[in-house]
């Protein structure tokens, strides 16, 4: 039986000192069954769901994977930890950070990460292992197996060669492979699913003293390849591509970003539009990884569960970012402050909640880091920047006015944007000069951001509230 709310909020407050099972997944955005999605399969996440709090207002800090991963592991906004890229490590900015799992590992707990919780634990063979020793009880375990499939791993182990003789005469390229492949293999034959087993192992052996578990699960980061089973899940014919697939209505040219990463691979065409044929494949494809990890969440979840540590444990979910598959022209890409880069899904689970519900309180994956140590009872360091959300989980009706502030660099300028749940309100501008753009998107009749309304004059007064508000941000 679910609590009360009282004796549930006043559960949150004065919790006991839970396991932890941190779930990240790379480039999922919140289309999910338990968002409201009617096209995904997504049962086991949805089934954690069903238990926890699912944030449907939660936004990165910047979309793109190292400076999202450090800034919710430290604590710390992107303009603190100084992490704008993918070779910047926080311990060269930040060294007195104190992580997330650091956090656990200095109260006892034993910490132990699988696969992506920090960027880049060897995910890619262009970035060198961006982990934190620091953080971890014994250091961090990699998977063997290949993000690639079959066909993608052959094209891959043919081009390193010479990817690496370029390297050496100074010329830097991406690696050749495949965008997309249904294959044949065993779920376990892929990286992802040999992280849930070597979860489920740590279950097995860590399970009966303290634990913070981070498990990083890469899809659907591109390459989109899973198991046949996964893309039959769903008919290529039935699937609807975005309708706003252009630069938004009066947004600057750089807002959006170009579809030059995608190109890389080898099944994609390097030039010209990507056709209504290739785009329904390539959301195929992001459909299909979704299902494929989800189905290797759920065998970890499982597990937690038939080891009866389900009470015991507090499990989070989030992705790190947000993507876009078509939204705006743009093709297997985040790195932009739109809403569909920006949104990701959140889900707190904490033991023996109850029934679950959908929080739509405005919150940050910043604020992860306070809630997630209020709910074990551990005081996070003094200098973190995020806010303690427990309250908005003691039920839906639970909200108060918050925003959530986003930014993305684009040459010399820097995008910043901030959003209250309605309206998205974004400056670009150089260090120390005034915005050269500025946008504002009102979701209550432009749900897709495609009309930049900010030199409207009915919309004055928002302007000029979020600019406050934004200019709060970078005085604080």
């Amino acid at each position: 039986m679910s609590l009360s709310r009282r004796a549930l909020l006043a559960s949150l407050l004065a919790p006991e000192r839970p396991n932890v099972l941190f779930i990240t997944v790379d480039d999922l955005r919140p289309q999910l069954g338990c968002y409201g999605d009617r096209v995904v399969k997504s049962p086991n996440i949805d089934r954690l769901a069903a238990r926890g709090v699912a944030f449907e207002r939660a936004y990165c800090q910047m979309a793109l994977c190292s400076p999202s991963r450090t800034s919710f592991l430290t604590g710390l906004r992107p303009d603190t930890t100084k992490v704008y890229d993918l070779t910047t490590h926080f311990r060269s900015t930040v060294p007195a950070a104190v992580t997330l799992p650091q956090l656990y590992k200095n109260n006892g707990y034993y910490a132990h990460g699988i696969y992506k919780i920090f960027h880049l634990a060897g995910t890619a063979p262009t970035i060198g292992n961006m982990d934190d020793a620091a953080s971890w009880s014994d250091g961090q375990e990699l998977p063997v197996r290949s993000v690639y499939g079959p066909e993608g791993k052959a094209l891959l182990d043919a081009d390193m060669e010479s990817y690496r003789k370029d390297r050496a005469a100074g010329i830097i390229r991406p690696i050749r492979s495949l965008a997309m492949e249904r294959t044949t293999v065993a779920d376990g034959e892929l990286s992802d699913g040999e992280v849930a087993q070597r979860a489920m192992a740590f279950l097995r052996k860590r399970g009966n003293e303290p634990f913070f578990l981070g498990v990083g699960f890469y899809k659907p980061h591109l390459p989109f390849v899973a198991p046949t089973k996964y893309w039959d899940l769903y008919r290529r014919e039935d699937l609807r591509l975005p309708d706003n697939r252009f630069t938004p209505r009066g947004a600057p040219p750089y807002s959006v970003v170009d579809t030059s990463e995608l190109r890389h691979f080898t099944d994609i065409p390097k030039e010209g539009p990507i056709t209504e044929e290739l785009g329904r494949k390539l959301l195929h494809g992001y459909l299909a990884s979704i299902s494929y990890v989800d189905a290797q969440i759920g065998l970890v979840l499982d597990e937690l569960d038939r080891l009866g540590l389900r009470d015991k444990t507090l499990v989070v979910l989030l992705g790190d970012n947000g993507y876009q598959i078509g939204e705006h022209d743009m093709w297997g890409r985040k790195h932009t402050n739109f809403e569909t880069s920006a949104r990701v899904p959140l889900l707190i689970a904490p033991p023996r909640f109850g029934r679950g519900f959908r929080s739509r309180t405005v919150v940050e994956l910043l604020d992860v880091y306070p809630t997630v140590a209020g709910l074990c009872g551990l005081k996070p360091p003094a200098a973190i920047e995020g806010e303690d959300v427990r309250r908005a989980m003691a039920g839906p009706e639970m909200r108060w006015q918050r925003v959530a502030y986003t930014q993305y660099p684009r040459g010399k300028r820097m995008g910043r944007s901030v959003t209250d749940g309605r309206f998205r309100y974004t400056e670009w501008a150089a260090p120390g000069q005034a915005p050269e753009a500025i946008e504002l998107y009102d979701h209550a009749t432009d749900p897709g951001e495609n009309v930049n309304v900010a030199g409207e004059p009915q919309y004055s007064r928002e302007t000029g509230r979020l600019s406050r508000l934004l200019h709060r941000k970078e005085a604080a």
